[in-house]
């Protein structure tokens, strides 16, 4: 089976590619430097010919209010695209709870993005994953300097890229679901507490200080970014990966 990875050359589409390859599938990945632009349409028709699923995983280049922008246009240029080239399944690889946090630009404009899916022409499949393990570092980035690192005590089920890569080629190998498959991390952390651990296992000294206020995540409230009971549960625990990873 051909499918076609837009934004195949990433940290998840470089892998979904190599998975799908090795399967025995021909996956295609499509990304500005093979040729594609999703704003422009340059490449598109051609990164699709002969496909029957397109997994969609591009990711805006900005986390602002211009991402409304890049995702509405890319959506509807790759589902145009998409019907004309007779494409049977189109997947998109989203956020839990992304519908929940209006405040966020980002979010706004994936739901954005998930919307425009389900009204399109092509039957599709969703999949929503947790935050990232390979992230958290950049999220205590965001409010630390040379002794602190200020965090909110907001509660995330982080889950390895690694175990993302295998729901979304699950996803994309099987029926559309029509719908949305909820995936995540095995263990639910406050954000404070998870920066704790982090900073232990890499034996960085920096305290972590419990900060409400403090970065992107402090807007989000409750238990949106938890996975809920029909989430498939990864593998992968957090400090088994920290281990490996070192």
């Amino acid at each position: 089976m051909k499918i076609t990875v837009i934004g195949g050359t990433g940290l998840i589409g470089s892998q979904v590619v190599q998975k799908l390859t090795a399967a025995g599938h021909e996956a295609v990945p499509a990304a500005p430097s093979t040729g594609v632009d999703l704003i422009t349409g340059e490449g598109v028709d051609k990164a699709l010919e002969g496909a029957e699923v397109v997994v969609n995983v591009a990711n805006s280049p900005t986390f602002d209010e211009a991402s409304l922008g890049f995702f509405r246009t890319s959506m509807n240029n790759l589902l145009a695209a998409g019907e004309r080239a007779g494409v049977r399944h189109q997947v998109v690889l989203s956020i839990v709870g992304v519908d929940q946090v209006p405040q966020l630009d980002y979010y706004r404009a994936k739901t954005l993005q998930e919307d425009l899916l389900r009204q399109g022409p092509t039957p599709y499949s969703i999949v929503r994953a947790t935050q990232f393990f390979e992230f958290v570092n950049a999220v205590l980035s965001w409010t630390s300097d040379d002794t602190t690192v200020r965090l909110p005590a907001t509660r995330v089920q982080p889950m390895a890229a690694a175990d993302v890569v295998d729901a979304v080629v699950d996803v994309a190998t099987g029926t559309p679901l029509q719908g949305i498959r909820n995936v995540a991390g095995p263990d639910v952390f406050a954000l404070d507490e998870l920066g704790r651990v982090t900073l232990a296992a890499k034996q960085d000294d920096r305290t972590v200080v419990t900060d409400d206020k403090a970065g992107m995540f402090a807007v989000v409230t409750g238990d949106v970014l938890i996975a809920g009971p029909d989430a498939h549960l990864a593998p992968t625990r957090y400090q088994d990966w920290l281990q490996s990873a070192r």
